[in-house]
């Protein structure tokens, strides 16, 4: 028996040493592109990889001060709480009908939204711009916002509908018979019992948006209405000068808004994506 134990310890000691490397290997290009950040050379190879000679903040002072960082902030802000408003709005209710009701054509719907988004989004862009073209919908966000929350629409019904489908349908029918009307019983019952799933489903469409580039530089074409990830490719365009350090500061920042989202949902992440299957 001992020696059973030792040998589990032992594996279990291996197998923990060979996941923390594993997460020290992932954060490599963090710790690289931090240290870039704080170097006083523009080049991404100048530095090495140590800590660069005389390290410095100008970086990130620049980054906020002389570029319209906080616009293009500001921007990324609007659009991904507006697609996630839009898309949640309409994929919580739509999730929960494929769920709970069996009407006709509900399999083949669901297929449907499947195959749809199976394809590219890139093939839509072309009629798509050619259509805000003429709805005079181009540098604008509700165009923007509509793209969005119709391409993730279909994810958070795939993804939400097989949340719903773990909650027992008992628990409907026994706040029905205490006299429950329907709207009690979704809001007060259903919505919190799917609090985990919400809530990831919610931020996951919010990373999306928050990092989505494409559509972004294709259909925001001023400056003043670049969202952050068509501004930092704004500050390596030119053909002459690039400076990496200075790219390198405004991806670490770009990147706190979604750590500390990430951080205060982490208690939901596990429950949400992995509680139950996808039910017929």
């Amino acid at each position: 028996m001992k020696k059973k134990a030792a040998k589990r310890v032992a594996g279990l000691s291996i197998l923990n040493l060979f996941f923390i490397l594993m997460c020290f290997i992932t954060l490599i290009p963090i710790l690289y592109a931090f240290l870039l950040s704080i170097s006083n050379e523009s080049s991404a190879f100048g530095s090495g990889f140590l800590l660069p000679r005389n390290p410095t903040l100008k970086n990130y002072e620049a980054i906020l001060l002389e570029e319209p960082f906080l616009v293009w902030l500001k921007n990324s802000v609007v659009l991904s709480l507006g697609t996630m408003i839009l898309a949640m709005g309409t994929s919580v209710t739509a999730s929960y009908a494929f769920s709970r009701f069996r009407f006709r054509g509900r399999n083949e719907m669901l297929k449907l939204l499947l195959i749809l988004n199976a394809f590219p989004q890139i093939l839509s862009m072309f009629a798509i711009f050619r259509l805000f073209k003429n709805m005079n919908l181009l540098n604008n966000y509700i165009g923007l916002i509509l793209i969005y929350a119709g391409s993730m629409c279909i994810f958070s019904i795939w993804n939400m509908k097989g949340y719903f489908d773990t909650i027992p349908i008992e628990i409907e029918e026994a706040a029905r018979i205490d006299g429950g009307s329907p709207g009690q019983i979704i809001w007060k019952i259903i919505l919190p019992l799917a609090r985990p799933s919400i809530i990831v489903t919610a931020v996951m469409v919010l990373i999306f948006v928050w990092n989505e580039y494409l559509f972004a530089t294709t259909f925001l074409m001023r400056e003043e209405n670049y969202t952050l990830a068509g501004g930092l490719y704004q500050l390596q365009a030119n053909d002459y000068s690039r400076s990496w350090s200075l790219f390198s500061a405004a991806a670490i920042l770009v990147s706190i808004p979604i750590l500390l989202v990430f951080f205060s949902i982490q208690k939901y992440m596990i429950s949400g994506l992995t509680a139950g299957g996808v039910k017929g």
